[in-house]
């Protein structure tokens, strides 16, 4: 979330209500008139930093005397945490943001939404609101993504003079060398994401086990995370006392906007703003029509957007610290010493999130947040592996490796994510694997700081059996082994793989399956259920109707080659609490 410290331009933007017109920038400025009649109100919620300059340039339009065919637009500009605005429109249409939670009820969805980065949008349309479609989304604002530090800590790294890459980051946040780093929850907060992005990129180009580097790095950040900004801001050290710098806060992602902000308060030590190489993925502003609006609204946003390219909004940005879209800056603005030339300077290698075409990498973001969401949260899961005789299946994509192979692989792979906090046992199923039972247990539930071992000696000894998928019982009983030692404050969750449909004459029925979990679902006891379906004879619906009871979620892909990064999206799922 963004910090506070921007209190009094954020309140006056957020009571803000003025007339603007429908059109165009050139046709406002032909039609505008002395006077006007009715109103079409344009709800713009803006991003807290970004707000006063959207506000005082709509509120120019009012004294221009801004009308049009007679009719007014009143707009109501409202300084708007991100994340807020993002769980509105996620419960809106459907979709499950990683870390986000449940929206509140207080915000609204606006016709207008201007965050701070486009990977909200692209967050939003990645995870299950479809029918999202803004438009427009070109940026209105930019600010460069930092690496902020207490300048007396920036020095021992050679600021303002040396030029320092991620790299440099991730070997003194790894090492344990006394740098103590922090960032705001990335999941809530796209600078936070945009330097996790930049950080976890650097841990896999590190050579050796990539993997582990990148764990470690995810780890290392989790430690020092914080909810809110302003909080981590607050454990910046204040005081020149070097025990007092030493136990501070040494290092965070920050927007630059935050450091100038931070620093405009005279703090005892400034923060130095560290443009670290490649460049990370900067904040950009995007300017969204939120679909299904009327047309009469979909003018005057128009109108909207034509009056923050100008050059009086690049004026107006620079009194907030912000820049314009193209990096340039306006009349007054203070860069931060070491601050690239607008023109260039820094790396023009993509940034960390970004494809080789200049768009946002959905998948480099999914992992990202996964990856992180993983890390930082603990559970309790029983995973469940289908082992009927279609996982003999060849896979051309994997190289022709076996369905059970390329399941077992991620799953192998993703157990080296979780710390020792969480308590993980494995199953297998098909049917008739132990006499007329469908499951075998090969590991008890157990903490993973004695149970590691033998649940990757248990993944080794996987392989498919003869039989059918006898998904149905499996379910079940799964779900009443992980209730029956339910552990609060922790996720609680079966995650089974699959590759076909429920295949067992003797087994429970499907209505059966739900009556008996709708009956045994315990909200004070929730347990998730998450299901990943491998291939094409899966039954979305099928599994569908699983977790719809039992909350989760279901994945299905068509390509198993695919089922590492589904399987890191799917165990991040947490049970998301209202904001």
């Amino acid at each position: 979330m963004r910090s506070s410290i921007r209190g009094a331009g954020a309140a006056a933007a957020a009571t803000a209500l003025v007339v603007v017109v429908g059109g165009t920038w050139f046709g406002y400025q032909q039609l505008s008139g002395p006077s006007c009649s009715g109103e079409i109100q344009l709800s713009v919620a803006a991003a807290p930093e970004l707000a006063p300059a959207v506000e005082k340039a709509s509120a120019q339009w009012v004294e221009d005397g801004a009308a049009v065919g007679g009719t007014c637009i009143a707009v109501n500009v409202s300084a708007s945490e991100p994340v807020d605005v993002a769980a509105a429109v996620a419960s809106k249409h459907g979709a499950t943001l990683a870390g986000v939670g449940q929206a509140s009820g207080t915000v609204a969805t606006p016709d207008v939404w201007i965050p701070d980065s486009s990977t909200w949008l692209l967050r939003l349309k990645n995870n299950g609101a479809t029918a999202f479609a803004p438009g427009n989304g070109a940026s209105v604002a930019r600010s460069p993504v930092v690496v902020a530090m207490p300048e007396p800590v920036a020095s021992r790294f050679g600021w303002p003079d040396k030029k320092l890459g991620w790299t440099d980051l991730l070997k003194a946040v790894s090492t344990g060398k006394g740098l103590r780093a922090g960032i705001v929850e990335p999941t809530q907060d796209a600078a936070g994401l945009s330097g996790l992005l930049s950080l976890t990129a650097a841990a896999s180009a590190s050579g050796g086990d990539t993997q582990k580097a990148t764990t470690g790095a995810l780890r290392a950040l989790a430690t020092g995370r914080s909810a809110l900004r302003q909080d981590l801001l607050a454990r910046f050290p204040r005081s020149n006392d070097p025990t007092a710098i030493a136990s501070g806060l040494g290092a965070a992602a920050l927007s630059e906007e935050d450091v100038i902000a931070y620093n405009s308060t005279k703090p005892p030590i400034p923060l130095a703003a560290l443009y670290l190489e490649p460049a990370p993925m900067p904040l950009d502003y995007p300017f969204a029509v939120l679909p299904g609006i009327e047309p009469a609204k979909q003018s005057a946003a128009k109108v909207l957007f034509e009056l923050l390219t100008t050059q009086g909004f690049k004026n107006r940005l620079a009194a907030q610290s912000l820049r314009a879209p193209d990096g340039n800056w306006g009349n007054g603005f203070k860069a931060p010493q070491g601050a690239p030339s607008p023109a260039g300077g820094q790396s023009t290698a993509a940034p960390a999130g970004v494809g080789a075409v200049g768009g946002l990498d959905p998948f480099a973001i999914d992992r990202a947040v996964s990856g992180w969401s993983i890390a930082t949260q603990s559970g309790r899961m029983l995973a469940v592996i289908d082992v009927s005789g279609s996982m003999k299946a060849k896979v051309p994509s994997a190289g022709g490796a076996t369905r059970e192979q390329v399941t077992v692989t991620a799953a192998s792979r993703g157990l080296n994510l979780f710390d020792d906090s969480w308590s993980i046992g494995l199953w297998t199923f098909s049917t008739e694997l132990v006499g007329s039972r469908d499951w075998r247990e090969l590991v008890p539930i157990n903490p993973l700081s004695t149970n590691r071992g033998r649940l990757e000696q248990g993944l080794a000894t996987i392989r498919p059996s003869d039989g059918n998928t006898g998904l149905y019982d499996t379910v079940l009983e799964a779900y009443k082994t992980v209730q029956q030692d339910w552990e609060p404050g922790r996720v609680n969750s079966v995650v089974l793989f699959t590759d076909g449909k429920n295949d067992d004459k003797d087994g429970v029925s499907q209505a059966s399956l739900i009556s008996q979990l709708k009956q045994l679902n315990d909200p004070e006891r929730p347990v998730q259920v998450v299901i990943i379906g491998i291939g094409n004879e899966v039954s979305k619906t099928e599994l569908q109707s699983i977790t719809n009871v039992t909350g989760g979620g279901t994945f299905v892909t068509e390509d198993p080659s695919k089922i590492g990064d589904i399987f890191l999206k799917a165990i991040a799922l947490r049970p998301n609490a209202p904001r």
